[in-house]
């Protein structure tokens, strides 16, 4: 097996293969470290992370069959089924996001495909959002090409839209739509020039192989994803992979530290699962080059005890909000200093914890 040079790793790449991202997993733990930390210091202001906010804007009722997915109207998972929200209650908590110091807000549904009139009210949410000053991001299932063109007309910045896994491992996960289907969407994203937001989600049983060549297929995309969300799966009762094995943390950090080295350019965000993760596993993925982050449980909540310990994890850290280069070119609140409650407490929320696995 090749191990790729060391001096050449940080290049922008498009041509991976299965032995080199292999070769890369495998080499001894702090190696990866160093070399992924070396990586992001080259392209990434060190020791910032970018703070997304997360709305689940239509709850439940998908017609799809992720054996992930508690959204899925096939799973007994005790889920509570809410209509696509009021573009008005949209706009009102962007605008209470805004003014806690939230600088990205992603809405995301659960449709397989949204249909044209539930389109239609999104675009105003997202044209509403736009007009707020904030990057905004939406994950609503497939898009054709139209649609996508629709959206970016109304003011959306990224598009998030996840391959979950390998090709090899994807039947074994989903039935329902194909990865030519995925891929399809994403091709349809980046004509109409939207911003990707694309990665997969590991521990659902996957092979250490079948977790290098997701990474290596999302390399070697046209252009790299400008966020990759890595998932660790959030086992909820009633779904198919509730009582999977869980996944050992230091295969998860080794698959941040080659995202990091595969994607150099790109935000590498801990997403699902993160809630569950120890502040030592967490500290290892910072080190390993993953810069962004959903922060907080419920939107603008920030009394709970989940964001009160990122608060104290990210001071403890050293880590800072990054400075926000959107449209108003305003600084994220901590900018500078350790984050804190003089933040806000940020208006990055799961406001249900299904959504964490937004696909």
């Amino acid at each position: 097996m090749t191990t790729p040079i060391p001096s050449a790793l940080g290049a922008v790449r498009h041509d991976w293969t299965l032995t080199e991202v292999q070769a890369l997993f495998a080499l001894p733990l702090m190696d990866l470290l160093f070399h992924a930390q070396r990586v992001h210091r080259e392209h990434h202001e060190p020791n910032t992370l970018q703070m997304s906010t997360l709305l689940s804007i239509k709850t439940g009722a998908c017609p799809e069959d992720c054996a992930y997915c508690p959204q899925s109207v096939r799973y007994d998972t005790g889920l509570e089924h809410e209509a696509l929200m009021e573009v008005a209650a949209v706009r009102e908590s962007a605008l209470r996001a805004r003014e806690a110091g939230a600088t990205r807000f992603c809405m995301g549904a659960a449709y397989r495909s949204p249909k044209a009139r539930d389109l239609r009210v999104i675009a105003q949410m997202i044209r509403e959002v736009h007009a707020l000053g904030l990057e905004t991001c939406a994950t609503l299932g497939m898009l054709s090409p139209e649609q996508a063109r629709e959206l970016k007309e109304a003011g959306l910045d990224y598009y998030n839209h996840n391959l979950d896994t390998s090709p090899q491992f994807y039947p074994e996960i989903i039935s329902t739509r194909t990865y030519q289907d995925r891929l399809d969407t994403l091709r349809a994203v980046r004509a109409a020039d939207l911003k990707v937001c694309c990665g997969g989600i590991l521990g659902m049983g996957e092979s250490p192989a079948d977790r290098a060549e997701l990474l290596r297929i999302l390399a070697n995309l046209p252009e790299h994803p400008e966020s990759v969300p890595i998932n660790q799966l959030v086992q909820v009762p009633g779904t198919p992979l509730a009582g999977t094995a869980p996944l050992d943390p230091f295969e998860f950090v080794r698959a941040v530290a080659v995202a990091r080295l595969l994607m150099p350019r790109a935000h590498v965000r801990l997403s699902a699962g993160r809630r569950t993760m120890s502040d030592e596993m967490q500290a290892l993925c910072f080190m390993a080059g993953a810069n962004s982050v959903f922060y907080g449980e419920k939107l603008l909540t920030t009394g709970n005890p989940d964001v009160e310990r990122d608060r104290q994890l990210f001071e403890r850290l050293g880590l800072r909000a990054e400075a926000f280069d959107g449209r108003q070119h305003r600084q994220a609140p901590g900018h500078g200093n350790a984050l804190g409650h003089e933040s806000g407490g940020c208006g990055c929320a799961r406001v249900h914890a299904h959504a964490e696995t937004a696909s």
